[in-house]
């Protein structure tokens, strides 16, 4: 309910939080391009430290996809989800709210640390059932629900019931399309350091390709996604797998 999100929101507020974070979701059963405008207008008017919206995407075992399946799940057209994707960028910019991601926007100095820590490609620890960790090259998944995990780590002293190892070529694939979800896109020079070649010398039919197509921009110094690139993210990052 709209309410309670206006109540808890004034009641942190109330409690001295100065950096608050909301989210938001379009493409939502029965939304419009109306509703939608509504729920972000009444969002941006909170005047929030941070925003994050994204679209909704269907998984599988879960209520929305058996509906899917049944036909009984009626999900706005891609060209109207567009339009709400467009709507986003357009009014935030209008509210000097900056985005730095595909679906995160900040006030200057409020960008999540936590957000930038997956798109840099960086490592991070997975704690608590169902946790997702990359540590030493290695990405984990811990067992969940809560039993399980439990269960898990009494008979083998460790909570994953998935690991493994990241490839090098993996990680630099990874680089390229984490990377590029930021709006400052693939800084060169970090991509050098760290793996010892050149975002050119890896990829340059699909660097060439993506530009002549408008999707990206490739300067010297990063390579970045263009408006269009945005809005066919999946499918500038699915051109760099398997390239290696």
């Amino acid at each position: 309910e709209q309410k309670d999100v206006l109540v808890s929101f004034e009641r942190a507020r109330n409690a001295g939080f100065d950096n608050i974070s909301l989210d938001l979701m379009f493409g939502l059963p029965g939304q419009t391009i109306g509703h939608f405008a509504s729920s972000l207008d009444t969002a941006l008017a909170l005047g929030a430290e941070h925003y994050s919206v994204y679209s909704l995407i269907v998984e599988p075992k879960t209520v929305f996809y058996n509906l899917m399946k049944k036909g009984r799940l009626h999900l706005p057209p891609q060209d109207q989800e567009a339009e709400m994707y467009e709507l986003v960028m357009r009014k935030m910019e209008e509210a000097g709210i900056g985005q730095y991601e595909i679906s995160n926007y900040a006030k200057k100095g409020y960008e999540s640390k936590h957000n930038l820590t997956y798109w840099n490609n960086e490592e991070y620890f997975g704690l608590g059932a169902g946790a997702h960790g990359y540590i030493n090259g290695e990405r984990t998944v811990n067992a969940g629900p809560v039993k399980h995990y439990i269960d898990l780590i009494e008979q083998s002293g460790f909570p994953y019931k998935e690991k493994h190892r990241v490839t090098k070529n993996e990680q630099i694939e990874e680089e390229m399309f984490l990377g590029l979800r930021k709006t400052a896109g693939v800084d060169k020079e970090h991509f050098f350091q760290k793996y010892g070649r050149t975002v050119d010398d890896l990829f340059p039919k699909v660097l060439r390709s993506l530009e002549e197509t408008g999707l990206i921009v490739n300067t010297s110094n990063n390579v970045f996604l263009t408006h269009n690139g945005k809005l066919l993210g999946n499918e500038v990052f699915q051109a760099f797998l398997g390239e290696l």
